[in-house]
């Protein structure tokens, strides 16, 4: 391996509560193990397990985008990138890598956006047919973007993977933020986005559940904006005709899907047993939170302003009788 100066040396474990609260902590490698290995290798500098993992994925682009955008959040992925560059100029996947660990420190406010924008076109130039790199772009122009640019960056994404899961995800959180000053809004266009994208999806493709994505994104921006209740139980946001409508169907279809095996899908239960558990529906959230375990996703129970962690206990333990 070839090195440019001195490993860092990762900070100590925090101590008291903090230790408490970090033995708690959200896994954004859900139940994937070879991405949890992957991972903790690359924080000690061992790039070459990242390497083998990426090779191995291929163009399944949903879980590619999943494991490179996990691997890009290790704090020291962008040193540790840049050796497995120098060693191999020409891969592809370390340059993928390398532009979306920037864009996260850019998100952090630890890297200048323009360096991040250069470092994944210059990937998106060497893997054209890879929506990964503008998966990056897509989180970065997210949160610091003006429309055009957004929405162009999703059709990016799009024109190399149709049904990318994450880039759907992205784009409902940012259109649930228009008009964060008006009230109930049954009508509103991130409904019409997710409707249209569930029904243009396979029928065994998760994005069916992206209905009950943009309710939750929804109640977000309105609870944060003082238009619903802070606590989302507390809520009638779930139990409109339309509301149950979009909870039924997407909980019918969770019974019959096949495909345990997405990599996200642990995202999109959590998101279900929040509706189920919003709704009053409690032995349905049970089932859920069976499926579940100890996965819990800070989206949505940390919505609007909630300790996730605690959300999530308070309503598995309520769902499973167990509190």
């Amino acid at each position: 391996m070839l090195t440019t100066g001195p490993k860092p040396v990762s900070p100590p474990p925090p101590l008291g509560r903090g230790r408490k609260r970090a033995a708690h902590a959200y896994d954004a490698a859900l139940d994937d193990a070879e991405l949890a290995a992957a991972r903790s290798a690359l924080a000690q500098g061992r790039w070459q397990t990242a390497r083998s993992l990426l090779a191995r994925t291929g163009d399944d682009w949903d879980r590619r985008g999943h494991r490179v955008t996990v691997l890009a959040q290790e704090q020291y992925c962008v040193p540790w990138t840049r050796d497995w560059l120098l060693a191999e100029p020409d891969s592809v996947d370390a340059a993928v890598l390398l532009g979306l660990a920037q864009v996260r420190r850019a998100l952090r406010g630890k890297e200048k956006p323009v360096r991040a924008r250069e470092s994944c076109h210059a990937a998106a130039a060497l893997a054209p047919a890879d929506p990964t790199p503008w998966l990056g772009l897509l989180m970065l122009e997210k949160n610091l973007g003006a429309e055009p640019e957004v929405r162009r960056l999703f059709a990016e994404v799009r024109a190399r993977y149709a049904d990318h899961h994450h880039a759907h995800h992205l784009m409902i959180a940012r259109l649930a933020e228009h008009q964060s000053g008006t009230g109930t809004d049954p009508l509103h266009e991130v409904y019409d986005f997710a409707n249209a994208a569930a029904e243009q999806a396979p029928a065994d493709s998760p994005l069916a559940v992206l209905p009950v994505i943009a309710h939750a994104e929804r109640y977000r921006v309105l609870a944060a904006a003082g238009h619903e209740p802070r606590d989302a139980v507390a809520s009638g946001h779930w139990t409109g005709r339309r509301a149950r409508q979009v909870m039924r169907a997407a909980f019918d279809w969770w019974l019959e899907w096949e495909q345990e095996g997405h990599p996200r899908r642990l995202i999109d239960l959590n998101f279900l047993a929040h509706a189920k558990v919003c709704e009053g529906r409690g032995a349905e959230a049970a089932a859920l939170f069976h499926r579940i375990g100890e996965h819990a996703t800070p989206s949505p129970w940390s919505y609007p302003d909630r300790d996730p962690y605690a959300a999530f206990r308070t309503a598995r333990d309520t769902a499973l009788g167990t509190a």
